[in-house]
């Protein structure tokens, strides 16, 4: 799928049109204003595919870091440093069982940033 709209495309799906975007009278820009700096951090923590496919099998439920190597199909060394990195981004938790480290994610702020991209590659083009 293309995300390479023309201007009347652009147009026609901002936030305004579904009226599901900022409030009345009010433009994406004002709205997003103080949130930049920490939407910006969180896409550029999604902006790795490995990091991006560990939040999606996580959105099924918690998972222990050896189910999340057979998941995305990557060793373990590269599920882990994908894993620290999202807990300093605090979108994920860890909780110890036994011997396995089990993960979850945090909030459901990411489920929803999740959701929303499902949406927008997983359509008939």
């Amino acid at each position: 799928m293309s995300l390479d709209r023309g201007p009347a495309d652009a147009r026609n799906l901002g936030p305004q049109a579904t009226g599901k975007g900022p409030a009345a009278g009010r433009s994406l820009a004002d709205s997003m204003g103080r949130h930049a700096e920490p939407a910006a951090a969180l896409m550029k923590a999604l902006s790795h595919p490995g990091r991006l496919m560990i939040l999606c099998h996580l959105a099924d439920g918690e998972k222990a870091v050896q189910d999340l190597e057979v998941l995305t199909g990557q060793r373990q060394a590269a599920v882990s440093q994908q894993l620290a990195r999202l807990r300093m981004e605090g979108m994920v938790t860890a909780r110890r069982s036994g011997k396995a480290i089990i993960y979850a994610l945090r909030d459901a702020e990411v489920m929803r940033l999740l959701s929303c991209l499902s949406l927008l590659f997983d359509r008939p083009d």
